[in-house]
């Protein structure tokens, strides 16, 4: 029995190791940002060096909270999902209060901290993919089966939403629209379903569009940004040149003529049509092949998850890759061209210390989750190593009579012996309540 236990102690005692891949191209990814943040922004105030001290500041904050976010067992996060949705709406509903909002450009999203802003919504983005993948744990059989469980989080992400147009930010909106219906879809939701609420927000979003005449600009200079080169269509069409002029390896590091304040926020929305000019079109693939890597190595780790019946961290791993994607999609799409304007930075790489940091958060769970299957997966090959050795010692013949009695003896100890491995181990297996 002694064996036993000390066998059950050494299966806990087994660590996990992070993912290389998801670590690799995170940083890589996060460093590009820097040498880029850096060539952006030289010429944008007196102090060259003024954004790139700020991007390295909270790039520090984002590292730090990702190690601390590392650190913390994904059951213990899951105990607050409740919390965490309460953090939500607080968090967006803080930024109206006077003396804590704060408005840009007629937008109130941000909460002054005193030596700078946060963008709430950033880490809104975090909060809302952990609640959703503990919702989708604790109902995933009645999503998949009754139309209420399906609609609860379609309404919880209709209330947020309604809170992020009052402030306004139409381009969080829909991005916190896409990542619940490609969630709800992954977490066993019929596509029929789904449909259906889809058609009916529809028309909605369009007359949001429709009568708010700066939205309707923007589509308009998407269409044609030539037509009001000077006015509506500025911003896209100082992008278009910037890529045309960066052709197939760039004009060279620094050597940008649109970020010398011919493109408007060029070390933030339109940090790509920079790289696009610098780089040209091969780097340009290099840094979506590290985005199609990270993306494509968090599915895989989604799906590995909930192989093994881990389905809060295959959930988790799941939302991150779509907000990245979903996110990285639409920034790159904006500066090409193919999507109307809007105000979402380029994550890890783009400048902006809400998104910086709360990416870093994403980063340091989806590491979280990378560390924990590792962990399960050593353990679970232990296991299968232990489990033969019990079989043999259970079902070993007896000789003697004498040699009955203590076989019958021996074999009542190992089955003790036995239950308790099995009830040390099994909570690290499976499932997670």
């Amino acid at each position: 029995m002694d064996d036993y236990s000390r066998q059950a102690t050494r299966l806990e005692a087994i660590g996990g190791s992070y993912d290389k891949w998801l670590l690799g191209a995170a940083v890589t990814l996060a460093s590009i940002g820097v040498v880029m943040v850096a060539s952006s922004s030289i010429a944008l105030t007196q102090s060259p060096f003024y954004y790139l001290t700020r991007h390295l500041v909270f790039i520090g904050i984002g590292v730090m909270l990702a190690l601390v976010t590392m650190r913390v067992e994904l059951k213990e996060i899951e105990k607050y999902n409740q919390l965490l949705l309460l953090g939500c709406f607080a968090l967006l509903i803080v930024v109206f209060i006077p003396g804590l909002g704060s408005s840009v450009n007629g937008a109130r999203r941000w909460v002054n901290l005193g030596v700078s802003k946060f963008q709430t919504v950033e880490a809104v983005k975090v909060l809302y993919i952990v609640w959703l993948s503990s919702y989708l744990v604790r109902f995933r059989d009645e999503v998949n089966a009754t139309w209420q469980a399906m609609l609860k989080p379609v309404g919880v992400v209709g209330l947020l939403v309604g809170l992020l147009l009052m402030q306004p930010d139409f381009g969080s909106s829909m991005l916190l629209l896409g990542i619940t219906i490609c969630m709800l879809v992954l977490g066993g939701a019929q596509i029929t379903r789904i449909i259906l609420p889809v058609l009916l927000l529809l028309p909605g979003l369009v007359l949001l569009v429709i009568f708010e005449p700066y939205r309707m600009r923007r589509v308009t200079s998407f269409m044609d940004p030539w037509q009001d080169q000077l006015g509506s269509g500025y911003q896209l069409s100082n992008a278009l040149m910037a890529i045309g002029r960066g052709e197939w390896t760039g004009v060279g590091l620094g050597a940008s003529i649109q970020k010398l304040n011919y493109l408007p926020e060029s070390h933030t929305d339109f940090i790509f049509s920079v790289i696009a000019e610098e780089l040209g079109f091969i780097g340009v693939c290099g840094i979506i092949s590290l985005y199609v890597l990270l993306v494509g190595r968090a599915f895989w780790l989604g799906m590995r998850c909930i192989e093994m019946r881990r389905h809060f961290a295959g959930y988790i791993a799941f939302g991150i890759a779509l907000w990245i994607s979903l996110q990285t999609f639409v920034s790159i799409g904006v500066n090409l061209g193919i999507l109307p304007t809007k105000g979402l930075t380029l994550p890890l790489i783009s400048s902006g210390g809400s998104s910086v940091m709360m990416t870093c958060v994403a980063m340091g769970l989806l590491l979280r989750v990378s560390y924990e299957y590792n962990r399960a997966v050593r353990r679970q090959e232990v296991r299968d190593d232990i489990e033969p050795v019990v079989e043999d010692a259970e079902q070993a013949p007896a000789a003697t009579p004498t040699a009955t009695a203590v076989a019958s003896a021996m074999q009542g100890n190992a089955a003790r012996g036995t239950s308790r491995m099995q009830q040390r181990v099994e909570p690290t297996f499976g499932r997670i309540a």
